[in-house]
């Protein structure tokens, strides 16, 4: 390919990549002059692209909104992130479409490839294997998604129909704060204007979005994410467990994350270590210090959690539910039982 074509589509490409690009940017990677740069821009407007001129003193050129790009020009390492992006959001559930539609996309990415570039990535694609096995999710409404995207960018207030666990579908209000993805689910946490209480709503049971006028402040706080886990942890379950342990914050959410339980002396949740008090001694809220620590869950079922509790090899004191005292304390009679069994198993 002739240089100056190769420049036309290099100019091509930069100018794809969104914004406004000044004719000195536009020069310095392209390797040529100011002049040449315009020359460029001339040519793309006879193959029909249309590039406008911006003036001003962050002036500059840029692709006309709207205008439908012809094909991606994908390298070796752009054509791999691309499909392995694809799979991956599939198996893990991130996806706004149905299945077949990140497998429509990933054939036509496929077929385009020069045959040099497909033979090198199709062994790869064919070979991949994951420990998990896909899951089954429902997906939010592509719309929906967008809508609360923009109405999270400007902090615009928006309306929603959602359907509740119970199948009661109402409209809210939301000032939404931020979208998650969180365990192969997609999340919207904000502040329900009709309540006045945070609120986190799976965009799966979302099924109609509309952005509203006026404004509103981001509060001070967790990011959205914390929001979210938070909002797990505190959600209303059958059981409500608080146990005493003794560790530090991380030895603790090594089997009690924060989607899981929530500490309920306030301790930080980083491991960074405080400045030390004029004794020498780390300082009592100190993540660090292995100290008794206050956690709450709330559980459907209590059956997994004696394990858990083992597992941090932590001393604890269970304060509620009786249930769980008594689940730990047979497991510990069965755990005992097959320590002092010598009879051999079967081979």
């Amino acid at each position: 390919m002739p240089r100056p074509t190769a420049r036309v589509l290099t100019l091509l490409e930069l100018l794809q990549s969104g914004g406004t690009r000044t004719v000195a940017e536009l020069a310095d990677r392209l390797g040529v002059q100011g002049r040449t740069v315009r020359r460029y821009v001339d040519q793309l407007g006879e193959l029909g692209v249309p590039v406008e001129s911006v003036r001003g003193r962050y002036g500059g050129y840029r692709l006309a909104p709207g205008y439908r790009l012809p094909p991606l020009m994908l390298g070796e390492d752009e054509a791999l992130a691309v499909l392995l992006g694809l799979l991956a959001g599939r198996r893990a559930g991130l996806s706004t479409a149905e299945r077949t539609a990140g497998e429509t996309a990933a054939a036509k990415i496929r077929r385009v490839l020069p045959k040099h570039l497909a033979r090198r990535l199709d062994p790869l694609l064919d070979a991949l294997a994951f420990t998990d096995r896909p899951g089954e999710f429902d997906t939010p409404d592509a719309e929906v998604l967008l809508t609360l995207a923009d109405a999270v960018r400007h902090r615009r207030p928006v309306s929603l129909h959602h359907t509740g666990r119970d199948g009661r579908r109402t409209e809210r209000t939301l000032h939404a704060y931020g979208i998650v993805a969180h365990a192969g689910r997609w999340y919207v946490t904000g502040r329900d204007a009709r309540l006045d209480e945070d609120r986190t709503f799976r965009l799966d049971r979302i099924a109609d979005a509309r952005t509203l006028p006026g404004s509103f402040d981001l509060p001070d706080g967790p990011d959205p994410a914390e929001r979210v886990l938070s909002a797990f942890a505190t959600a209303e379950y059958r059981h409500e467990v608080t146990v005493r342990i003794h560790g530090t914050v991380g030895q603790i959410r090594a089997g009690l994350p924060a989607s899981v339980a929530r500490l309920a002396d306030g301790a930080p949740e980083d491991d960074a270590p405080e400045s030390n008090t004029p004794d020498g001694n780390a300082p009592e809220g100190d993540a660090t210090v292995e100290r008794w620590r206050v956690v709450e869950l709330r559980v459907e079922r209590l059956d997994w959690l004696p394990a858990v509790l083992a597992s941090l090899d932590r001393p604890f004191v269970i304060e509620r539910p009786d249930e769980l005292r008594a689940r730990v304390a047979a497991l510990a009679d069965r755990l005992a039982s097959y320590a002092r069994d010598r009879t051999p198993g079967p081979a």
